[in-house]
């Protein structure tokens, strides 16, 4: 009797779970979208300097490095690593930044100016908001500008 509630219990989560996955109103990026954003992160990004405590192009902070490569790419990897292999890199901030972009698409009404300025404030802060002023502000415009002629760019 247990394990056939609990079947039941499980079968049911995964079906209300995959509905949820599944309901409408949640945006799906395109490539061209991410690919757009993760350039303009690179571009936004301060200048990669030794000994900066950033890793790679894009300035990842080494503390979150093993946990994204691992979820993206397969393969947990160190700061080094990381630096020292551009692709991967890519690949995981790409990752990242599609992740967030379908999350700020589906808060802001597939708003794609705003859904990319509250990824760039996640990208900067770990907030999607409160980058109104000083430095973070002019880092989020930055990648926003960077964001609209990459897409300019690609149609």
């Amino acid at each position: 009797m247990f394990i056939k509630k609990t079947r039941h219990l499980l079968l049911s989560g995964i079906i209300i779970g995959a509905g949820f996955w599944a309901m409408p109103g949640a945006a799906e990026v395109s490539d061209t979208q991410v690919n757009a954003f993760v350039e303009a992160l690179r571009i936004a990004a301060p200048p990669n300097r030794p000994n900066d405590g950033m890793y790679s192009p894009w300035q990842v902070l080494p503390g979150i490095i093993p946990d994204w490569t691992k979820r993206c790419i397969g393969q947990s990897m160190t700061p080094e690593q990381f630096e020292a292999n551009t692709d991967a890199a890519r690949r995981t901030v790409s990752c990242i930044a599609r992740r967030e972009l379908n999350k700020q698409m589906g808060e802001t009404g597939n708003d794609d100016t705003a859904a990319a300025r509250r990824a760039a404030c996640w990208w900067m802060t770990g907030n999607y908001s409160g980058c109104g002023e000083g430095a973070t502000a002019t880092y989020v415009q930055r990648v926003v500008d960077a964001y609209k002629q990459q897409l300019a760019a690609k149609r």
